[in-house]
């Protein structure tokens, strides 16, 4: 095992944040974390108390680093029909920065099962936020119209990884300023 510099803890939450984004949770080990963090067995339980508390760990500070992001795109906009916009850019950004990896809770949600409640809850809490979210920017439209950008957002999402490619994002961009 290497030796790493730094905070064992963080350390163990930036591995799994790689590993578990990019190989999936289930396909990522116990054992391929602590090896590639540099960390003793130990540490992973004196900072987390399982594989899962370590998932929740990932999901909560992705959860935290996402939503700055689209916050900081949006904020440099005034209007909420470009604010939206620049929702949509964002997907763009990421899409690009994370080579068509997709949503990190969709993902997961892909892996887990109906025993898995607290990622579940995890999960539910970010989409949950992220319309709210949107909603916000929208506020003097109606519920219906709100509903559909935040659809039009998700699905976004998902086909450009999909398809690993933009146009997905470009379309729903497109229809989202449309109904504004």
């Amino acid at each position: 095992m290497k030796k790493k510099t730094g905070d064992p803890k963080q350390r163990l939450l930036d591995t799994a944040t790689t590993l578990f984004y990019n190989q999936g949770y289930h396909a990522t080990g116990i054992n391929q974390v602590i090896e590639e963090a540099g960390v003793a067995r130990a540490s992973l339980y004196l900072h987390y108390e399982s594989k899962e508390s370590l998932l929740l760990a990932f999901l909560n500070q992705r959860h935290i680093d996402w939503m700055a992001g689209l916050k900081s795109f949006t904020d440099e906009a005034s209007k909420p029909k470009d604010k939206i916009a620049a929702a949509f850019d964002f997907l763009s950004d990421n899409n690009e920065r994370e080579h068509f990896r997709g949503c990190a809770f969709l993902n997961i949600l892909s892996e887990i099962t109906e025993k898995d409640t607290a990622v579940l809850t995890v999960i539910q809490d970010h989409k949950k936020d992220l319309r709210a979210f949107l909603g916000e920017i929208l506020t003097n439209e109606k519920q219906l119209v709100k509903d559909h950008v935040y659809l039009l957002f998700e699905s976004a999402i998902v086909e450009s990884q999909l398809y690993r490619n933009q146009w997905p994002v470009q379309e729903a961009r497109k229809m989202a300023l449309g109904l504004l």
